[in-house]
């Protein structure tokens, strides 16, 4: 009987527990209008709700929808103890919802919350339990306006994000659909699309979705880096980018080393030739949620196709020689991957040490240090992470098999390895001939569960 009622107590005490500490959060779309559009499903979680979060603009829109009236946000009140907060920065908004605790919260969001809205970040960052309500999204509004299928388009976010990013998602003959800001205005816009080639594309604003000051206006590139007239744009707006074609940019992996900054004459300097570069790559096969280091990474020639073509993985490139960092900032601003490739400044593998895990780890340069290198790599990648390490010259071939060996030794390391020797046409007296360059040679280990705990 005894063992029963502690049962049951801690099964009231855990029931309790859930309901002092959950607290529900309702995200509301408020879609692309001048007065908010919502289900009855998003009308009865906003007249429930206690604290209503979002800016002026939103709450404008909602203005004349509830059951009771709501007063203005400069008053912050409502009739029936409803309460407007401002929306904060993202990075007080969890405090925020820690001080709301056992309160109904409405947070406001313009147009489906899940993308490019907060829904993401309250995904990520709220323990509280959510609700949704999508309303159309200002991406959608754009594109129905201008007779646009979604599937035939690519959409991303400038809001809050370096304008450079651009460099890494324009494509030849796209339709590029852009959430902007302050910073990335269509004249912001137009000067990057010029500095990248696309000479003839064509900018489509759409302004004051859903208002009645509403306008949408397309100019060409010309257009809108002329001085005179000065253009004037609202705040509220989607720029639409039709690219055309670029004698630049590059669209498929294997950029001309010409395109690198080097500090050499171009095609020249301390980059991974194309052909080495590809093979590199598809060793290492980047995927989504990569953690990755490329260690000695010159230039960046390596790195920075490592980060162009995985948006969706992290590379950090080390380099200690301080020209050719400086080529590596360099060329993280010109291709624009500056969301995903971290230039890091020293030496390996010292420090190393204060990078996140990595799961893919390339070793470009040595400076001396291979065995080191190659035994800080190996330790700290987890089971099924990849090592791949290129060598020219015969003492890293060396310590490279003498690596495999221990490995082979420690047992059931999956390894594999190969030489690359390119020859490229050149003019000579007005004949080609074939001038080598020096042979490179890979490795790629790869850590396998029997690898697990060993001292390899």
């Amino acid at each position: 009987m005894r063992f029963h009622r502690r049962r049951a107590m801690r099964y009231y005490v855990v029931i309790l527990a859930r309901f002092i500490n959950t607290m529900t959060i309702h995200v509301i779309g408020l879609g692309v209008s001048q007065q908010a559009v919502l289900t009855a499903n998003a009308m009865g979680a906003l007249k429930q709700a206690e604290v209503i979060i979002g800016s002026p603009r939103q709450v404008e829109t909602i203005f004349n929808i509830a059951v009771d009236p709501i007063a203005s946000p400069i008053s912050n009140q409502a009739a029936k103890g409803q309460k407007f907060i401002a929306l904060p920065k993202l990075n007080e908004l969890k405090t925020l919802l820690t001080d709301l605790a056992n309160k109904q919260v409405c947070i406001l969001a313009s147009g489906d919350p899940l993308y490019f809205g907060i829904g993401r970040w309250l995904g990520k960052h709220a323990t509280e339990e959510l609700y949704f309500y999508p309303g159309v999204s200002s991406i959608q509004a754009a594109c129905h306006k201008l007779g646009i299928s979604l599937q035939d388009c690519d959409a991303i976010s400038l809001h809050g994000r370096p304008v450079e990013t651009l460099r890494s998602l324009i494509r030849h003959n796209q339709t590029l659909v852009i959430l902007t800001d302050k910073h990335s205005q269509p004249k912001r816009l137009a000067q990057e699309c010029f500095d990248m080639g696309y000479h003839d594309a064509k900018i489509t604003v759409c302004e004051d979705l859903g208002y009645d000051k509403e306008q949408v206006r397309s100019f060409s590139i010309e257009d809108l880096l002329r001085d005179l007239p000065i253009i004037d744009f609202s705040e509220l707006q989607v720029s639409i980018i039709e690219t055309g074609i670029s004698e630049i940019m590059p669209q498929f992996p294997g950029f001309n080393d010409e395109l690198f900054i080097t500090g050499k004459a171009a095609g020249k300097g301390l980059i991974s030739k194309r052909e080495v570069r590809l093979a590199v790559l598809s060793l290492l096969q980047p995927s989504r949620g990569d953690v990755a280091w490329d260690v000695g990474a010159g230039c960046g020639g390596i790195a920075v196709e490592w980060a162009y073509w995985n948006k969706a993985g992290q590379v950090y490139a080390i380099e200690h020689n301080d020209q050719r960092f400086d080529c590596l900032q360099q060329n993280t601003q010109r291709f624009g991957v500056v969301d995903n490739l971290k230039p890091i400044q020293g030496r390996a593998p010292q420090v190393l040490d204060s990078l996140p895990q990595a799961n893919k780890v390339f070793i470009g340069g040595s400076d001396g240090e291979m065995s080191e290198l190659l035994a800080f790599c190996w330790m700290q990648l987890p089971i099924n992470g990849v090592l791949v390490v290129s060598a020219v010259m015969e003492n890293s071939k060396q310590q490279l098999l003498s690596f495999r060996d221990e490995l082979l030794t420690v047992g059931n390391a999956n390894i594999e390895t190969s030489q690359i020797a390119i020859s490229r046409g050149e003019e000579l007296a007005g004949q080609l001939v074939y001038r080598p360059n020096l042979a490179v040679t890979l490795f790629r280990f790869e850590k396998t569960p029997a690898c697990e705990n060993k001292e390899l």
